[in-house]
Order: structure tokens, then sequence, then C-alpha cells
């Protein structure tokens, strides 16, 4: 019983990640800034916070994915509950506008 409360109190506990978004050349950047919207919205609809968005702009790929040279990265700091980050990941992938993902979990 006392292993199931503290589970209990571990999903409502936030934790740091960071987010590096690898998103398709050939979205124009409307579509890049509702790509980013809806992560955000992701994020502080399922209870997190963002601290942070930075856009590196398009940048050459080190090898071809999805047949695209090159693509827009975008760095997103925030914390969420923990036990939200593989829906959070199935949402990417299932994108046509993300190329690839990296989801970091930060801290302990």
């Amino acid at each position: 019983m006392v292993a199931t409360e503290a589970t209990k109190v571990d999903d409502y506990r936030l934790q740091d990640y960071e987010l590096v978004l690898i998103v398709s050349p050939e979205v124009g950047d409307e579509a890049l800034d509702a790509t980013i919207d809806n992560v955000s919205k992701f994020i502080t609809g399922s209870g997190g916070t963002i601290s942070n968005v930075e856009r590196w702009g398009k940048r050459r790929l080190a090898y071809p994915i999805k047949h695209f040279r090159e693509g827009s990265y975008v760095l997103t700091q925030f914390r969420l509950k923990p036990v939200l980050s593989k829906e959070f990941e199935t949402n990417l992938r299932i994108s046509e506008e993300v190329l690839r993902h990296l989801l970091v979990k930060l801290g302990s």
C-alpha cells in the first residue's frame, strides 16, 4: 500500500526536460509557429510549464532524414509530469512536420 501512495505522489511532481525538434524545411514560418504552438499547448494543457523556447533556425543535417538535407531546429526547456512523457513523444512521432526529436530528462 505504501508503494502505491509513493507512486501517486511521483505522478504529480514535475520533472525538468529539454526537447530539440527538427522540423521539415518545407514548412513555412506560419506552420513552424503552429508546430511550436501545438507543442506548447500540450505541455501547458497537461499542467506543465515552459521556461524557454529557442529557435536555432535552419541548419544543415549531418545526414539526410526523410530525403531532407536541412531542417529548422527548435530547443524547448520545460517541466512536465513524468507519466506524460510517453504520450508527448508519441504525439511528436506522428506529427508530419517533425522530422526528428530528442526529449531529455534533466536532473535526477
